[in-house]
């Protein structure tokens, strides 16, 4: 017989906390990055269930006053954290979006929660400094608060038009599987396995 604590014990949780990247904005829900991590997980034998918390338009700003009611909400293992694009189309200050991406990889360490950072860069047309402030953002965060990250979520697909939607920004499906594969090395590092 199955003990009620056993058969209610509920599997880690990753958390995907992020933008319209990885919100599947434009596509179906089936076909983004998200659900295809939780198909690949079970696949390879993991028990974690993910969840996305992503919102489309979502600042850091955003997601640092929203980081406590997620992770009480759904106390995670793992937070994959993608936040910034929005920030960096809008021209925020550098600095502001360093703060904000501090305060949610902080809180979530302090939860317990490993953190995975997803970097992203923004287009040239933002001019070379604020460009290489913007993306230096994403390594300072990671090398200061040790967390695991990579340099860009949309290696490969950014520049390629056929894997963008119309607006030129957003994946496309057929991007989604490239997405997944470019953050799974820091994910199943994060796993451990």
């Amino acid at each position: 017989m199955i003990t009620a604590n056993a058969a209610s014990a509920e599997p880690p949780t990753i958390l995907i906390f992020g933008d319209s990247l990885s919100a599947g904005y434009g596509i179906e829900v089936d076909q983004s990055w998200a659900t295809l991590l939780q198909t690949r997980l079970s696949e390879q034998g993991y028990e974690h269930r993910v969840v996305n918390a992503s919102i489309s338009g979502e600042t850091t700003e955003g997601g640092a006053t929203r980081i406590e009611t997620a992770l009480a909400d759904f106390s995670p293992d793992v937070i994959i954290l993608e936040l910034g694009g929005n920030d960096g189309l809008r021209g925020f200050p550098a600095t502001r979006m360093k703060t904000n991406l501090e305060k949610i990889v902080t809180r979530a360490k302090a939860s317990g929660a490993a953190v995975v950072l997803l970097g992203i860069r923004i287009p040239t047309n933002y001019g070379a400094r604020y460009s290489a402030e913007f993306e230096g953002v994403f390594r300072q965060v990671s090398e200061d608060l040790g967390v695991q990250w990579i340099e860009f979520f949309m290696e490969g697909i950014a520049l390629n038009d056929e894997l963008l939607q119309d607006d030129r920004i957003h994946p496309n499906a057929l991007a989604q599987p490239m997405l997944l594969d470019n953050a799974w090395p820091i994910i199943s590092a994060t796993l451990g396995k």
